[in-house]
């Protein structure tokens, strides 16, 4: 019966109750035999039931089933994605209740999908595109320019968002979003000073990241008009909660054809240029140049080579002494990081960790110093050595949860103790610290390790902030020694960060010393521990062992 309508059933059923009473009456009427007369009466009979039941069926089911056969052939077109067509008439006439449930069950099937659609498509914080849908109808507006015809791309981030949700919550960060998006979408459609010849599309990529698409501009000019206007936007104050609060934002801007024709290009263009603004200030809108592809070329090649290097341990560590002003003697040596370059030969840390920053790779890196360090210091110790190994740590590391846990483990592995390990922190990164880092740093503290905040005087401290830090010596920033033996202002300097430093209770030290007037201004102004060129460079763990022997030789014969 499947694939049969109810009025096809309904004749069915009559043709089978004619049956059912042309055998009765067969048997009925026949007596000692079938006869001839006896079927004629018996199809007679059976013609008439066959007919009273079609009649009687056709009256009873005929409006039903036609009703239910419109309602099958709806749910029909709505599997095939019809969900907009009303109900027929003649189901909502025969089987009203039928044709509410049918029109509530579509009703909800078109709610949903469309629920759906908005979660796959748009932002549910600002309600713009996200970064599919942004992608997609991007990439069908640049498909549908002509080959020289002009549009730009705008990659827009935030300088301070995380700030924002840091200090007032996400639920204000999410706010803050939507201002922005506002904003956006206000320049978008025209302030009086941009008249676009198409609506631009914009979108919110992730995080703080939007973008936006102006496709058909009438110059390229007209691409820095918009950067400046959206700039503009974006500096104003945002009030939350009560009070203003500047973010700003750093805009990269790739036009086509210039930086390409696909959607691929540009969005890679536009976001080495925010980048570039970014890395040189924030708060501007950068347009990508060719000096920015020769640029990005050189990264992605060193970034390349970087891989490389972290597999086949192309680093390795140099040591340069540390001595005590006042004895004269050892006490340390700061471990400095170099690559040897299979091409370049042995590069210095500037030249290489800052793209490892980037790339991420710092980690990995980071990784193998810990490891090594720790077995450096296995060494040192088994050869009798008491020279500390004062060892730089990155802000990326500092906020590791693994970091402390990865140093213990890698010191047991190595059978080495904290007690000649001294951490470097650089003073921006020291007054960030959160608490967990602060336990963490305690806890190596208490087994033997030194805390050294690195480049002292080259940011912005709180005296504060530094007496609570559990902090054992504090080094002064190179760019204080630089003018020492010409500058009587540096000198005050010098001695007033001395005293200072004193009087909190930490010892002092000094990076770059390169000349012996330095070393005797240092001396003088009751600096303790001093390290740079007028002592040694970096060298080779080896050479390092041999610059100590010498150099103990030298002092038992005088």
């Amino acid at each position: 019966m499947e694939g049969m309508t109810l009025k096809s059933r309904a004749i069915a059923f009559a043709f089978c109750t004619g049956a059912v009473a042309f055998i009765l009456a067969l048997f009925a009427t026949a007596q000692s035999g079938i006869q001839g007369g006896d079927l004629t009466r018996s199809v007679i009979i059976a013609i008439v039931c066959a007919v009273m039941s079609w009649a009687s069926a056709e009256r009873a089911i005929a409006s039903y089933a036609e009703a239910v056969d419109d309602s099958i052939e709806r749910l029909a077109q709505a599997a095939q994605g019809d969900l907009t067509s009303p109900t027929p008439a003649r189901v909502g006439t025969v089987l009203p209740e039928l044709a509410n449930s049918l029109d509530g069950l579509l009703s909800q099937v078109r709610t949903s999908l469309d629920r759906v659609h908005s979660l796959a498509m748009y932002d549910p914080v600002t309600q713009l595109p996200n970064r599919t849908h942004f992608r997609r109808e991007a990439a069908e507006l640049l498909e549908a320019l002509a080959p020289t015809d002009l549009a730009a791309l705008f990659f827009i981030d935030l300088d301070k968002f995380k700030s924002v949700n840091d200090n007032f919550g996400h639920a204000q960060g999410d706010q803050l979003l939507v201002k922005v998006a506002d904003r956006l979408r206000a320049v978008a459609e025209g302030d009086g000073r941009i008249v676009f010849q198409s609506q631009p599309l914009i979108g919110r990529l992730a995080g703080d990241e939007f973008t936006m698409l102006a496709p058909r501009l009438g110059s390229r000019d007209e691409a820095e008009r918009i950067g400046d206007a959206l700039l503009d936007a974006l500096s104003e104050p945002y009030e939350l909660l009560g009070t203003n609060v500047e973010v700003g934002a750093s805009i990269g801007v790739a036009i086509r054809p210039d930086q390409g024709h696909s959607l691929h290009d540009l969005m890679r263009a536009a976001d080495i240029a925010m980048y570039h603004a970014k890395a040189n200030g924030r708060a501007q809108c950068q347009l990508f140049t060719p000096s920015l592809a020769a640029r990005l070329a050189d990264n992605l090649r060193l970034e390349t080579e970087l891989r490389t290097a972290v597999d086949a341990q192309q680093f390795t560590f140099f040591f340069q002494p540390q001595i005590c002003l006042t004895s004269g003697n050892v006490v340390g040596a700061e471990a400095v990081l170099r690559w040897q370059h299979p091409a370049l030969g042995l590069l210095a840390w500037e030249n290489f960790l800052p793209q490892a920053e980037k790339s991420g790779l710092v980690h990995e890196i980071g990784y193998w110093a810990v490891d090594e360090l720790a077995s450096v210091l296995g060494r040192w110790e088994r050869l009798g050595l008491t020279t500390r190994i004062a060892a730089n740590v990155s802000a990326r590391q500092i906020v590791r949860p693994d970091f402390f846990a990865q140093v213990r483990h890698a010191l047991g592995r190595h059978r080495a103790s904290a007690d000649l390990l001294e951490i470097e922190l650089s003073e921006s990164i020291a007054m960030r610290c959160d608490d967990t880092a602060l336990a963490g740093i305690a806890r190596l503290r208490e087994q033997g390790a030194t805390l050294v905040i690195d480049e002292f005087g080259s940011g912005y401290s709180s005296l504060s902030r530094l007496q609570a830090l559990p902090v054992d010596r504090v080094k002064i920033a190179r760019s204080l020694i630089t003018d020492l033996a010409t500058s009587e202002q540096a000198r005050t300097i010098v001695q007033s960060v001395i005293g200072l430093v004193h009087g909190l209770g930490f010892s002092v030290g000094a990076e770059g010393v390169e000349t012996s007037a330095q070393r005797t201004i240092l001396e003088v102004a009751g600096c303790d521990h001093i390290q740079g060129p007028a002592i040694a460079e970096p060298m080779a763990e080896a050479e390092f062992h041999d610059w100590l022997e010498q150099r103990e030789a030298r002092s038992r014969r005088a």
